[in-house]
């Protein structure tokens, strides 16, 4: 099996579609990974698997931002009706 450490920037759409598939709501503190690289420095990542390579990609503000505007994308902009109710309870009792 591969392994393959990946800088946000350099993210596939496959890559991505992993990360939004496995980490939806974003990844908590126990999935990250802490190692040091050749050159000593620490480096914290995610895991995500195909079944020929584990990624580890390297996190940040900006690899949550580029999650979050992929997923967003691929929902499209607003896909609820603007009329449709949801549920009453959230309305004041004068409505």
């Amino acid at each position: 099996m591969k392994r393959r450490i990946i800088d946000y920037e350099k993210l596939t759409t496959e890559v991505l579609d992993l990360l939004v598939e496995k980490f939806p709501d974003g990844y908590n503190y126990d999935d990250i990974m802490t190692f040091q690289n050749a050159r000593g420095e620490t480096i914290k990542a995610v895991e995500v698997r195909t079944d020929d390579t584990i990624y580890l990609v390297k996190i940040g503000m900006k690899l949550e931002q580029k999650m979050e505007d992929y997923s967003e994308e691929e929902m499209g902009e607003d896909d609820s009706d603007p009329t449709e109710i949801s549920n009453e309870d959230d309305f004041p009792d004068e409505y």
